[in-house]
């Protein structure tokens, strides 16, 4: 299917790659632009930092100048289809390259490969993080944290509903009609569907961060928590990260971590006045059936075999379970201690995910309903074997090359989640790290298990080799597999 959609004409032409280079060169300008948001925190905050953001913000928006420039004279109103897939991994790539160079700079003063790691962390929410000491860095590299993570989560939507669909990856053209059909124009529809989305976004963050100041929050770690809560990231302004908080501030960031996990086109649908749709979703009940059956049987373990209160049984339980589900990767405990269970639970939960077109991450829930779909047709097959049965998703016909696509997203992810535990293995990590590791960068989480790695530890004690194959892991895992496997064929570069 991915050499399909890359065939072209043998002629031995390169693909022309300046509109790329010219995109890409006008989001490093913005990138260095909002750096100047952390550069006036830390003069706000009297840190004295400040001129780690000037350096790195000019040093960003002038070779995003100089690239954009020495593109533009490529520029077209449309790209290709492999301009457009180069386009989707390209981004990913070359934002944390540049977003890393505060935490290399700053006061964190790490080795580039940690920043990087920490940047490609922040940028495709998984919240992995190699820093500690979280409680005494100065405002503006918290800010810059949660920045990359709040811009991470709106480029996943406009990626999840525009650039996916369009390049029949995963399954995801079953949404195009519900969603927006781009029609080949993928630039200029994917400025008009950016800014209804960022409207909503926007206003989901600035309520979620408004919750957290009525909760008792300080406005600085509101604003904060409110685009890491939002971009289902879960960077936390604290080593202990949610477990600063409790009771109502933890039932506040449930509430919006799941808002996050739901798709941001029935938003859209529902300020155009169709707010039936949100509730009927067959996806949306799904994620939400999911869920309660979760933190019921955690609720109900902890308090029959740890002892737990009903209250914050059911309290950690529902923040918990929503954290790992929706892939933010908030910890208000170290459930490693609950038990094996638990724990177990929680892995496999890690691997389900939030709904399509939303800032959550992993497999997404409309794949397992295909899937159980399509089982559910084969074995009326067997039953029948002279009927005509076809999987059908939400009243509709699921075609055959949707069905392809699932099934080969299911295979990859396997495939990835085993090659990545092999190579962690092999670089000395213990079995539970490594399998875990690779388990929560391909599928965007945050934490791990085990004591390195899990709800207790970070990633800094990892070696460089780890910390490398997370990275791309972690980017691999955002893209949803394909869009990255294609750029290594060798029939994408023919044109």
């Amino acid at each position: 299917m991915l050499d399909a959609a890359c065939a072209t004409a043998e002629t031995g032409a390169m693909l022309d790659v300046r509109p790329v280079g010219y995109v890409i060169g006008l989001l490093l300008i913005v990138l260095g632009v909002a750096m100047a948001l952390p550069l006036a925190a830390d003069i706000i905050a009297g840190n004295g930092e400040w001129p780690t953001f000037l350096e790195t913000g000019l040093l960003t928006g002038l070779v995003g100048m100089c690239l954009a420039l020495a593109c533009s004279n490529g520029v077209r109103d449309r790209l290709s289809l492999q301009q457009t897939f180069l386009l989707t991994t390209s981004v990913w790539l070359a934002l944390p390259i540049f977003g890393a160079l505060p935490f290399v700079l700053g006061t964190t003063q790490l080795s580039y490969t940690d920043a990087f790691f920490e940047a490609m962390s922040g940028l495709t929410t998984t919240g992995s993080t190699v820093i500690s000491g979280l409680d005494f860095l100065p405002e503006g590299i918290l800010l810059w944290r949660g920045m990359l993570q709040w811009f991470g989560g709106i480029g996943v939507i406009v990626m999840a509903m525009v650039f996916l669909p369009e390049l029949r990856v995963g399954g995801m053209q079953m949404f195009r009609s519900e969603a927006f059909d781009v029609g080949g124009k993928v630039l200029p529809r994917a400025a008009e569907i950016a800014s209804k989305i960022s409207i909503i976004y926007v206003g989901l963050t600035f309520a979620c961060g408004l919750a957290y100041s009525a909760a008792g929050m300080e406005a600085f770690d509101a604003t904060v928590h409110a685009m890491t809560t939002m971009s289902t990231g879960g960077f936390a302004n604290y080593d202990a990260s949610f477990g600063v908080y409790q009771g109502v501030i933890e039932y506040i960031a449930t509430c919006f971590m799941c808002l996050a996990a739901l798709p941001f086109v029935l938003y859209i649908r529902l300020v155009n006045g169709e707010a039936r749709p949100l509730f009927t979703d067959s996806q949306v009940r799904a994620f939400f059936g999911i869920a309660a059956t979760l933190v019921a049987t955690v609720a109900v373990t902890l308090m029959i075999v740890d002892d737990f209160a009903p209250e914050p049984a059911i309290r950690e339980a529902l923040f918990n379970i929503a954290s790992i589900l929706t892939g933010t990767g908030y910890a208000s405990v170290d459930y490693m201690a609950w038990g094996g269970f638990i724990v177990a639970i929680f892995f496999f939960t890690g691997l389900i995910g939030g709904c399509s077109g939303s800032t959550s991450c992993s497999v997404k829930v409309f794949r397992y309903q295909l899937l159980f779909t399509a089982m559910k047709a084969q074995i009326r097959r067997i039953h029948s074997p002279h009927g005509v049965f076809r999987p059908r998703y939400q009243g509709r016909v699921v075609t055959d090359d949707v069905m392809s696509s699932v099934m080969a997203f299911f295979v990859l992810f396997v495939v990835t989640l085993g090659i990545f535990s092999v190579l962690l293995a092999m670089t000395g990590l213990d079995l539970v790290t490594a399998v875990s590791g690779a388990a929560t960068a391909i599928a965007n989480i945050g934490p791990g298990l085990g004591d390195r790695i899990g709800p207790s530890g970070n990633f800094a004690g990892l070696n460089a080799t780890a910390k490398w194959l997370l990275a791309a892991a972690m980017l691999i895992g955002r893209l949803e597999l394909m869009a990255v496997y294609v750029l290594f064929t060798r029939r994408f570069w023919q044109i």
